[in-house]
Formats: C-alpha cells, structure tokens, sequence
C-alpha cells in the first residue's frame, strides 16, 4: 500500500508538536507537565471514585442497545454530547477540564467525543497511528483525554503509547492492509524506531490518560472475556482552527472563543440517540471529501 507524509496535504497545516502547560498549574504538578510533554503522555489520572463511575457504566449500558439497535455499531458513538446530557454532562466534568485547563489555558473547547468499545470476541485492533495525521486541524495542540468506563487491562486491548514519538512530528504512515483488521485505515510501520519501548496505559475504571495529538498509539485486539469501554475527548484551545467543518461539534467548556470559529453546544434537554441516516448526524466529521474514513480511535 502506498505511503504517505501528509493526509492533508492540500491544507495548511502546522505540523509540529507544541509543549504544553501554563505556569501555574492548579491539579497537575508541574513534574507531571514536564512528564506529559518529554514523553507525550500521562497516566493514570483518577477522576471518578467508584461510585461514580458505577453510575456513569450503568448509563453506558442503557445506551449501547439502544445505539446497536439504531444501527450503529460499538465503534461509532461519536459526539453525542449533542443530544445526550449524560454524555455532555461527562465530558465538561469540572474534575477533567481543570486537568486540561492545566495544559492549555484559560480556554478549553471540546472538539470531539468518541466512545471506543472493544467487545470480547470483535477481532478488532488499532495500528499504530498519530491522531494529529487524520485531523484537518491548523495547528498540532490537541490532549487527548481517554476515561476508563471499564477497567483497561493488557488482556481486554489497553492503549500502547510509544514514549518520545510525538517528538518527531508527522511520522509517515501507509494505508492499512484488510488483515490488519484495523478500525482506522492508516498504520504506521515499525512504530518502536520512533521512541521507547511499547507501554500500555492500563487503567482502573475512574482513571484517565492522556496523550498528545503526534504520540503513536494503536491497541490490540479485546482477548479476554471482559468489555473495554472508553470515552475518548479531544480538548484545544482557540489558538487552533478546523478545515473540512470539523468545528460543527465543538462546547465551549471554558473561556471563550473570540474569533467564533468553534461551535458551542449547549447542555442537552433529555436523551436522543442520534440517527444514523441523518445528513447531520453525528458521524459527519469522520468522513472526508472523498468519503474515506478519517478520525481516529483507540
């Protein structure tokens, strides 16, 4: 398959890694600041107790039928934060957004939300890919936040980030082959010459980690018996701007966006699954002009 150094090569976009970190820190110390941008990544970091993330998995569970019967599959539950309270009420948790509020500032926007559940038995795995290479974004300055709704173990598929790889920038990547079972359609080969050894995130249900936007990650397949839910946010600040109308599914969470360029949902009233058939659904920012498949998961 071919390779390729840009996705988007049309775009204007500033590819290279930006440190991340304000001067004073309120949660994160400023070790762990260094820690996130020397290796690209940080974990584990605890949100939830277990009541609470009790409360969030059984309204999971109430969810995920009802997404499977709408037609969508466990991998699409993408930007719900649009018509499901609960989810919004998930992803602007003050706990998370002063974690991010550490890294970027006074202003945080959610872009994107995406839950990623590797049932036992799928067959599903994600290469080795860098997030920042799928979006159409102007500048590399996104934190990916991944909240463990179930526990993420070695045996059920946990993330594997390799340390020092976001250093590099765009790194390039071939279309993925049909027998890697990928989720995602580009694969970066020989992932380990670009840092350190392989370390997977491994999490308790509650916990969360973060990465940056250029870090090599990619997942196995779910081995074990046990489901592995995870929601996955993708938090920046106004100082970046979106191409192709990936602005459309953005909350303000805090500060505010001068140029109005980012959307901003408001809490939802109720519950709605969206429609899958819908020309504004919820999946329209996985697509491109083309109609490839262009965000990215784990």
């Amino acid at each position: 398959m071919s390779q390729h150094l840009d996705a988007y090569p049309e775009l204007e976009r500033d590819l290279n890694f930006y440190p991340l970190g304000v001067k004073n820190p309120t949660v994160l110390s400023p070790v762990q600041i260094d820690r996130y941008n020397d290796h690209g990544y940080l974990f584990p970091i605890q949100v939830f107790d277990d009541r609470e993330i009790i409360e969030i998995r059984e309204y999971f569970d109430a969810l995920l039928p009802q997404a499977l019967a709408a037609g969508w599959n466990s991998y699409e539950m993408i930007n719900w934060h649009k018509t499901c309270r609960g989810v919004y009420d998930v992803v602007t948790n003050s706990r998370i957004l002063d974690v991010i509020q550490d890294l970027l500032g006074d202003t945080v926007i959610l872009r994107h939300s995406h839950f990623f559940v590797k049932l036992p038995g799928d067959g599903k795995r994600v290469s080795w890919h860098q997030d920042s290479s799928y979006w159409p974004l102007s500048r590399s300055k996104v934190v990916s936040a991944w909240l463990a709704i179930d526990d993420s173990t070695i045996e059920n598929g946990a993330m594997q980030v390799i340390p020092g790889s976001h250093k590099a920038a765009q790194i390039a990547f071939h279309d993925s082959e049909p027998e890697e079972n990928n989720v995602l359609s580009q694969t970066v080969r020989d992932a380990d010459r670009y840092g350190d050894a392989p370390v997977s995130l491994v999490l308790k249900a509650g916990e969360m980690s973060l990465h940056s936007d250029w870090t090599l990650h990619g997942s196995d397949v779910n081995q074990s018996e046990q489901r592995r839910c995870g929601l996955a946010m993708r938090f920046l600040s106004s100082d970046v701007q979106a191409y192709n109308g990936w602005n459309a599914h953005s909350v303000i969470c805090r500060g505010q966006d001068p140029t109005g360029h980012w959307a901003d949902h408001a809490r939802p009233t109720g519950e709605q699954v969206p429609v899958k058939d819908n020309p504004e659904s919820s999946m329209n920012d996985l697509v491109d002009s083309s109609g490839v498949g262009v965000d990215s998961t784990d």
